[in-house]
């Protein structure tokens, strides 16, 4: 294909995307033209694109980098990549106008039509995410999911030296932003001109509705805070979960818990992620209802899960708010010194939160409350309630809420790590990590390894690790002496 017919299909697309009229076509076709460094444009009739988007991308960019109007540093590409999906994209106030249209037909024709959009434009990163090594497993919980994140592109050494010479700047404020929407990076930023956010009023405030540019699961969305503020858990928390699945009542919601060690990865600004998925925990099933005197209407139980999960559900979504807002509260001051549970140390610090989840099941507000403790102690440096040292050779980060929900999230080094250990207990020539020897001798105790069993077997017991992981995270053991201890707090409630 000639440059000139890659440049017109590619405003077709743009034209077609909403953001422009057959009347801009000169206009972008030059815009594009100058962009990668070509001086004349043979002229096409427009016709039916047959290339996606990203297929025309690809072309554009490679043109440009033969051109010398773009360098090859990883950096630089993303910006020029992002400035031309940006034609592709509508302005904020156009997509938003589009996604109201859509909302006023179906709440999920609305996410349909942005989600289509944050793929097409490449904000989501389709081709990355889907190098993600993806299984699930079979526990006692149930079929957990297995992800070994290799979407992430890792950073080169030249761009790692690039970014000590760049000067420190302090906009946008972090990457949950809004001032991300348009902006166009820098060499240790990440591109966002063609990223757009939908505005939401949450009860008189404003939040932004996106979509995550390296998604764990499907429709892997992000609802964040206008303001640029540290991430708490209230009341206002819980009553904000409610009114977004009112908004999109097919969407799940949830935050991460607001301290370090049991907190995500960003806590420096109040968000939550949402999405289209059904997790592992969503299915497993309440195993020990009990009542809440003053919520007579509403069913409350305890999750069969391994961490300690109150699941609440009721058709008041103000009955939910408030029995969450009371189990908060009471959880902020409980501890129980038989079962290392201290509410505070010494010097007055809190160490409990809560992980919440909400969800629509019909007509009912279902909230899951999943209980944290961030506690270190000698024996447990890291956390007491964090992966403990023996399962930190498969997951050592810290457990947010995606992993909660029973999707393990874990570091790219396990890609190459776990096919030597398939080597190792195959008896083959290997570079076994020292840390995953005890692991894999124990592995071959157990099983009778050949060439079709090796990597399904890992896979199995990687699961097994895993569900172990959020055992060690759960504040109540699935032991007697757990199961009572979580019954003295639900009494206390």
């Amino acid at each position: 294909m000639s440059i000139s017919q890659t440049i017109t299909d590619f405003v077709t697309l743009a034209i077609q995307a909403g953001g422009w009229m057959e009347l801009d076509r000169l206009y972008l076709q030059n815009r594009v033209l100058a962009m990668v460094g070509e001086e004349t444009l043979e002229s096409i009739s427009p016709t039916i694109v047959t290339k996606t988007s990203l297929e025309l991308l690809d072309e554009l960019v490679t043109r440009a980098v033969e051109n010398g109007t773009v360098k090859e540093k990883a950096a630089d590409l993303e910006i020029f990549e992002a400035q031309l999906m940006d034609f592709l994209t509508p302005p904020p106030s156009v997509v938003n106008a589009l996604f109201a249209q859509h909302y006023e037909k179906d709440p999920a024709d609305a996410t349909d039509y942005f989600f289509k959009l944050s793929q097409e434009n490449d904000y989501i990163k389709t081709r990355a995410i889907a190098k993600n090594v993806v299984f699930p497993a079979e526990t006692e919980y149930g079929q957990l999911e297995i992800t070994i994140n290799l979407s992430k592109p890792e950073k080169d050494p030249k761009q790692i030296a690039a970014e000590r010479q760049v000067n420190q700047v302090d906009y946008p404020k972090c990457v949950l932003c809004m001032e991300n929407e348009g902006y166009k990076g820098r060499t240790n930023y990440p591109a966002r001109t063609n990223h757009r956010i939908i505005r939401m009023n949450l009860d008189g405030e404003s939040w932004g509705f996106q979509y995550s540019p390296y998604a764990y699961y499907n429709e892997h969305s992000i609802i964040l805070s206008e303001e640029h503020r540290p991430m708490v858990i209230s009341k206002d928390t819980f009553r904000r979960l409610t009114r977004i699945i009112e908004v999109l009542p097919h969407y799940f919601v949830g935050s991460n818990a607001d301290l370090p060690i049991v907190g995500g990865s960003i806590l420096t600004h109040d968000h939550y992620q949402a999405g289209r998925h059904v997790f592992p925990m969503e299915k497993a099933e309440i195993e020990q209802y009990f009542e809440l005197s003053e919520f007579p209407l509403m069913n409350a139980g305890i999750v069969k899960w391994p961490m300690s999960v109150i699941r609440l559900q009721s058709p008041n979504s103000e009955d939910l708010v408030e029995a969450a807002s009371l189990i908060l509260e009471k959880w902020h001051n409980y501890s129980d010194e038989n079962v290392s549970i201290r509410a505070f140390s010494a010097d007055g610090t809190s160490h409990h939160t809560i992980t919440p989840i909400a969800r629509r099941k019909g007509q009912l507000f279902e909230l899951d409350l999943v209980l944290r403790d961030n506690n270190i102690s000698a024996e447990y440096p890291d956390g007491i309630f964090h992966p403990h040292k023996e399962v930190q050779h498969i997951k050592k980060e810290n457990i947010g809420l995606i992993e909660v929900m029973g999707l393990a999230v874990l570091p790219p080094r396990l890609n190459d790590e776990l096919q030597e250990v398939e080597k190792y207990v195959l008896a083959k020539e290997n570079q076994l990590a020292d840390y995953h020897k005890e692991w894999a001798d124990q592995m071959k105790e157990t099983y009778s390894f050949n060439e079709k069993n090796a990597k399904e077997i890992i896979q199995k017991e990687v699961g097994q690790i895993f569900a172990r992981v959020l055992a060690d995270a759960g504040v109540y053991k699935r032991t007697p002496e757990g199961r009572a201890a979580f019954k003295r707090f639900i009494d206390s409630l």
